[in-house]
């Protein structure tokens, strides 16, 4: 079981800025689905992104 966060998210751009649960839950997801997290969208616009490794090379 992961940690929660209460913190709100929306809007955050980068990495360093979310929550340490977020990021925690983040890298816990690589680690279960042996796959990178490339893109986290924290929000409906289209720059309300954070890019982790860009998905496009």
């Amino acid at each position: 079981e992961l940690p929660g966060w209460s913190t709100s998210t929306v809007g955050i751009t980068d990495f360093d800025r979310l929550p340490d649960a977020a990021r925690g839950y983040l890298r816990r997801l690589e680690e279960v689905l042996e796959i990178p997290v490339d893109m986290v969208s924290t929000g409906p616009d289209r720059d309300e992104n954070i890019i982790l490794r860009h998905p496009f090379g």
